[in-house]
């Protein structure tokens, strides 16, 4: 497997306290007016953030014949404020990834957020996620402001 393949890095700073944006992929009906990339919608996310606790996030596509996309996993590290791991699996798919988010204060109203996605099979499938983190965390960024 190739390196560039494994592993997915994004950044991106918000206009919003660090406990805001943390509560944002923590919370389920937080993550529900954002967690998917366009002009998706979530209707239905859940979450037991704890160590060994799950999610589940269902997006869809809308329209008459209403595609659903769902993934899953559990948390693996729970640092409030600071740090969040999780496994990533698609249902349907054998593929299991690790997002790691990483969350940094940069003042009373800034956060950081690096948002490491590894474990991808090659290219293509790293790709289609760095597109779907982008318009996710677009999403964020208009849900915080």
């Amino acid at each position: 497997m190739n390196a560039v393949a494994e592993r997915l890095v994004v950044k991106r700073t918000f206009k919003a306290p660090v406990e805001r944006v943390y509560a944002a992929w923590t919370d389920a009906e937080q993550m529900k007016r954002w967690f998917a990339p366009g002009a998706m919608s979530v209707p239905m996310a859940e979450s037991d953030a704890r160590e060994g606790g799950r999610y589940r996030v269902q997006m869809s596509e809308g329209g008459s014949d209403c595609e659903f996309h769902t993934t899953g996993g559990a948390y693996r590290e729970v640092i409030p404020n600071q740090r969040l791991a999780f496994t990533w699996q698609w249902e349907g798919s054998e593929l299991e990834t690790l997002v790691t988010l990483e969350f940094k204060s940069l003042s009373a109203n800034e956060t950081e957020l690096t948002l490491i996605h590894e474990g991808f099979d090659n290219d293509d499938t790293r790709e289609k996620h760095a597109q779907g983190w982008d318009g996710c965390l677009a999403k964020l960024d208009a849900f915080l402001d």
